[in-house]
């Protein structure tokens, strides 16, 4: 199942707006400009999986919801079959897979992302730097990653993880012309 950003800022709008939350009160809430926060229920900018966690908070809903619409009822456990993960459609270069959107009130939210390699073309940097409440864990399942935490780069091949405080700027590339694929959880 792949929701498209559209989609997904809908249902950001209908459930602010059912929770008598105004724009001005969610983007305080999530520390980003007012703008900003309009793109994301406009589907016009990609939706760091970050502000997905702190917008589900402050509505107290589950994740799951604002991905797919459906309430997520699981609260022993979840299963989620290999290709059954819903993807979201984010940033050009990031593919992320949610591997628990069914279980309910969730402490972690942990997705498998695809990063695709840079192109030799672009002379600029692809991705941006993100920062945002919590921690996350990354375990690389196949390829070599750059990561950069609060200027400082990390390269991690296959196997290697990293654990962070994610309120520091931070940013993820290929390093080959392959892409790169892990295990993301942001807590």
């Amino acid at each position: 199942m792949k929701e498209t950003l559209e989609e997904i800022g809908t249902r950001l709008r209908e459930l602010r707006e059912l929770n008598r939350v105004s724009p001005k009160e969610m983007a305080e809430h999530l520390k980003v400009a007012v703008d900003t926060y309009n793109c994301y229920e406009d589907g016009m900018l990609d939706i760091p999986a970050s502000i997905l966690i702190g917008i589900a908070r402050r509505l107290n809903v589950d994740t799951g919801l604002l991905l797919t619409g459906e309430e997520s009822k699981m609260s022993i456990f979840a299963i989620t079959r290999k290709g059954e993960g819903v993807e979201v459609e984010r940033r050009k270069q990031y593919h992320y897979q949610s591997l628990a959107r069914k279980f309910a009130n969730k402490k972690a939210e942990p997705f498998i992302v695809t990063i695709d390699p840079k192109k030799e073309s672009q002379s600029h940097p692809v991705h941006s730097l993100y920062s945002h409440p919590g921690q996350e864990f990354e375990y690389v399942l196949e390829g070599a990653l750059k990561i950069t935490i609060n200027e400082n780069e990390v390269i991690l091949n296959e196997g290697d993880s990293i654990f962070f405080d994610s309120t520091y700027d931070h940013v993820m590339e290929a390093l080959s012309d392959k892409p790169v694929k892990l295990l993301a959880v942001v807590m």
